[in-house]
């Protein structure tokens, strides 16, 4: 990209958000505010004015900067959010010690003119399987619950660099999900059981779960996720909050644990686009991500033509709301047209087992550079001795599967990787240069399951796939509601079109206006939610 093309989205990420949602500050202070205008009541929102459930980045940045807003009372009013909120859903399984001090140097920056950019102060938490010297990094396992990384993670080098406040840990799918042939999404053997926001006894998708579902909570203003297949785009669309899985190699994966590293990406996660977009850019060193002041005004969306993928598999539901969603684009000015990616099946039988001989090669190399276990076969024996690791599902098929995987350097093995590369990048590729497309759409998530040990995960979700396998851009933004439960729009494009993606993304986010804020439901009956 050229560095003119640069530095206008960059310009872009402060000017745009202020355009589309006016002045900031002008949210009204609750009658019970105190007098220094931070609300009374428990686990309120309202922080001098500012309703945190809806405030941007650029809004809060803006306010810090007149001095009406300090960074020690937004990370102060997070982390009392957290102590009142979290015992509902389990997102958050540390805070951290150094959190207040790292505001109060924030502040210090503020007052001085030498902030770092627009993550200068702003409370972030990251997913448990992103290294941290100073908090343990578990993946969910307790095998890992000792003694911290020796180093940050990459990312969590820009990210301190940038002046973000590391607000402490979330909570996983531990191991990411890949661990047994049964999982239930959200539960780790180091953090419980992570519940969904909206309907407390429903699951939060995983494996970015107490992520996503700290951000419906608001309990941060943005999140680290990671995926290596819907690990992001599925609870972000599940708990109604924003994910964008970027590019593969855009975001360092030095630090994280791993899956595959044919596969594997951190990204950002907010309750907005304008926010993920902003947390992507120090993510990956780059300032080229943003929604264009054009994306962001009404209109931004004529003439932008858009391949629905409806997947009516995922229930009637989810089919009336995709839908409907069509018809709302249509209305602001986008071509929508539907079409079904091809090559789906292939890569399905594909793409497992090629993951199984990569997490045995990435694993083995991660475990040797921390204290624990120090390869896959030690990690299956220390499962089989640990009673915490078998109390909410006692398998670890995957783990015994990778174990006996061809090698990755096995002939079978690169035959089957490179034939998912080239169909998965081709079913993206026809498809858009078939219809014109700028982005093909589809749903993130069906409505969120009851969240069941001994059932394990519902979550035959195939639209996160092309992109995942591909190493192309997802984006999943709210879509609606089926029922009391969320439902995102996934939005996916060629490689490298991360930003032209983002930008879609902020324009289809205006349109639609979905997220509602959660209400903790306990539970609702299951014929509400199809």
């Amino acid at each position: 990209m050229k560095k003119r093309s640069i530095a206008a989205l960059t310009a872009a990420l402060t000017v745009a958000p202020l355009l589309a949602t006016g002045v900031p500050g002008q949210h009204a202070v609750a009658a019970d505010a105190g007098a220094d205008g931070s609300s009374s009541r428990t686990g309120s929102t309202l922080l001098r004015g500012v309703d945190l459930d809806t405030v941007t980045i650029p809004e809060l940045q803006a306010r810090m900067k007149r001095g009406s807003l300090t960074s020690s009372e937004l990370t102060l009013s997070y982390l009392r959010r957290i102590k009142a909120i979290d015992p509902k859903i389990d997102a958050v399984l540390r805070t951290s010690p150094t959190a207040l001090r790292q505001a109060a140097a924030s502040d210090v920056r503020h007052r001085l003119g030498r902030t770092r950019g627009p993550l200068d102060g702003i409370p972030v938490l990251l997913k448990d399987n992103v290294n941290t010297h100073d908090m343990p990094t578990t993946a969910g396992s307790s095998a890992l619950a000792g003694r911290p990384p020796a180093k940050d993670a990459d990312l969590v080098v820009r990210l301190r660099a940038a002046g973000a406040v590391i607000l402490g840990k979330a909570n996983m799918s531990e191991w990411a999900n890949f661990r047994a042939e049964k999982p239930t999404s959200g539960w780790s053997a180091v953090g419980g059981q992570t519940n969904n926001p909206y309907v407390l006894d429903r699951n939060p998708c995983g494996s970015s779960s107490g992520s996503a579902a700290a951000l419906a909570a608001s309990l941060a203003q943005v999140a680290i996720g990671t995926e290596t297949d819907g690990s992001i785009v599925c609870p972000a669309g599940m708990n109604g909050v924003v994910g964008h899985k970027p590019s593969l190699g855009l975001v360092s994966q030095s630090g994280v644990v791993p899956i595959s590293a044919e596969q594997d990406t951190a990204g950002p996660m907010a309750r907005n686009v304008i926010d993920t977009a902003i947390t992507l850019s120090v993510l990956s060193g780059d300032g080229a991500f943003g929604p264009t002041d054009a994306a962001t005004r009404p209109g931004g969306l004529r003439g932008k033509r858009i391949g629905l993928w409806r997947l009516p598999s995922l229930g009637a539901g989810v089919d009336a709301l995709m839908k409907r969603t069509a018809a709302r684009l249509r209305a602001a000015g986008a071509q929508v047209v539907e079409v079904t990616p091809p090559y789906q099946d292939r890569l399905a039988a594909l793409e497992f087992p090629a993951l199984l001989s990569e997490f045995h090669r990435d694993i083995d190399a991660y475990l040797s550079t921390r204290n624990g276990p120090r390869d896959l076969a030690g990690l299956i024996e220390f499962n089989r001795t640990h009673p915490a690791e078998q109390t909410c599902f006692a398998g670890q098929e995957l783990f015994e599967q990778a174990l006996a995987a061809p090698s990755t350097e096995d002939p079978r093995y690169r035959a089957m990787r490179a034939e998912l590369k080239d169909l998965s990048r081709r079913s993206i590729d026809e498809t858009m240069a078939a219809h014109d497309l700028d982005a093909i759409a589809s749903p993130a998530n069906p409505p969120a399951w009851t969240t069941d040990c001994a059932r394990g995960d519902n979550d035959v979700i195939p639209s996160s796939t092309p992109a995942a396998v591909a190493g192309y851009p997802s984006l999943s933004v709210p879509a609606g509601f089926v029922g009391e439960l969320p439902v995102g729009l996934l939005l996916m494009a060629g490689d490298r079109q991360d930003a032209a993606l983002l930008s879609l993304g902020a324009a289809v986010e205006q349109r639609l206006h979905a997220w509602r804020a959660p209400r903790y439901l306990p539970s609702v009956a299951s014929d509400a939610t199809r």
